[in-house]
């Protein structure tokens, strides 16, 4: 029983996965600082209401809650760190112009999510300031380079816009009570439902919502789209805009299928919502989306856009192989030459591992591929002959 001393869906991370892991943060990290992304850490725990301002419903229920010993208040254990990074952008930081934020550390979640983890190791970045779709434009491109890095081949979009839904719903009037049944069989792609649901609508608005789920493909839905849906201002906004990524992201990835009909994070996301997949995994591997809501809940209407990763997932998805050569060196701490020579192999990089006494039948499970020996009064590197 793998899970034994561990609750369901949580797990330890063993070496070999830890350090490809660990490489690939440092990778993406260092890509994000060179494109202007400034790390932030948030903390952990905060005060729920803090914590889950303007997100919604769905990320309520993710969450698990505790009682502060110090103030009786309820706490909430993160299961999303976006909400913590617009919370320092709005207050914290306080900036008038563009922000670039990025942030990495594990979030916790009542329920496992489609990777089968309740523990996943989050990574991602944010665009504070900006509303339009150059933003949204440029985290999608850093997010492909994050891909690339982490060698994950095969990478396509799946970009949907909430903002064609909520026109629809605006223009007809409808009420909270029926946004929720409608948006429920939108995810299920139930026309007949929604056929039903919207019979008290206007006819333009109810046949619009009928056509919402089947507008899903290539570039010849944005097109279908401008013909049978209404020529609202957001509408035709939205459309421009799904177009104008299409074009702007072709030299990096695919675009898989544009999607009207998706509302991944309805209650979070207000624009363009967006998901990478690679062909050697099943689920996404990334998400994001425009959510400038959020910043309004926290009291400055501050328009925002970026995306998220597990780095689990991640890496699993990764097809770098790239074993690490280890050095066995003898253990002799009065030997000044042996000491310099593995000081100078380790500040390139190398691992070498001192040959502890007493342990020479377990000297496989150090996994070395190499050793120092001495030749001519010189420690040298050469390959290990068992």
């Amino acid at each position: 029983m793998r899970t034994w001393l561990l609750p369901e869906y949580i797990e330890d991370i063993l070496p070999a996965e830890a350090r490809r892991i660990e490489r690939l943060r440092r990778l993406i990290l260092d890509d994000f600082a060179v494109h202007g992304y400034e790390l932030v850490m948030p903390p952990l725990l905060e005060y729920v209401d803090s914590l889950l301002t303007g997100t919604g419903h769905d990320l309520d229920l993710q969450t698990f809650k505790l009682v502060d010993q110090l103030t009786g208040r309820m706490l909430g254990v993160r299961a999303d760190i976006t909400p913590q990074v617009a919370r320092i952008d709005a207050h914290l930081l306080n900036r008038g112009g563009i922000t670039r934020l990025c942030y990495t550390g594990s979030v916790l979640r009542t329920l496992p999510g489609m990777n089968r983890t309740r523990e996943p190791l989050q990574i991602g970045a944010e665009i504070y300031g900006h509303a339009g779709i150059e933003s949204d434009v440029e985290v999608q491109r850093l997010l492909l380079r994050a891909l690339r890095l982490a060698d994950v081949r095969d990478v396509s979009l799946d970009i949907g816009h909430v903002a064609v839904f909520r026109a629809l719903l605006r223009r007809g009037r409808v009420s909270r009570e029926l946004e929720a049944d409608l948006f429920q069989a939108m995810q299920s792609k139930d026309i007949t439902t929604i056929t039903a649901l919207t019979k008290g609508l206007d006819r333009v608005t109810r046949a619009a919502l009928a056509e919402l789920p089947g507008l899903y493909g290539g570039t010849e839905v944005l097109a279908r789209a401008k013909r049978v849906l209404p020529a609202l201002p957001e509408i035709r906004a939205a459309l421009r805009d799904l177009g104008a990524l299409s074009q702007r992201l072709a030299d990096l990835a695919k675009i898989r299928s544009f999607d009207l009909g998706e509302l991944r994070g309805y209650h979070y996301h207000s624009g363009v919502v967006f998901a990478a997949y690679s062909n050697s995994r099943p689920n996404a591997v990334a998400q994001g989306g425009r959510y400038d809501e959020v910043g309004k809940a926290f009291g400055r209407a501050r328009p925002a856009t970026g995306f998220s990763m597990d780095m689990r997932e991640l890496a699993a998805a990764s097809t770098e192989v790239r074993p690490q050569s280890r050095v066995l060196a003898p253990f002799r701490p009065d030997d000044r030459k042996l000491a310099q020579r593995i000081a100078a192999l380790r500040s390139r990089g190398i691992v070498v591992i001192e040959d502890l006494p007493g342990h020479a039948r377990f000297r496989a499970e150090l996994g070395c591929d190499r050793e120092l020996v001495q030749r001519s009064g010189r420690w040298v590197v050469q390959k290990r002959k068992d």
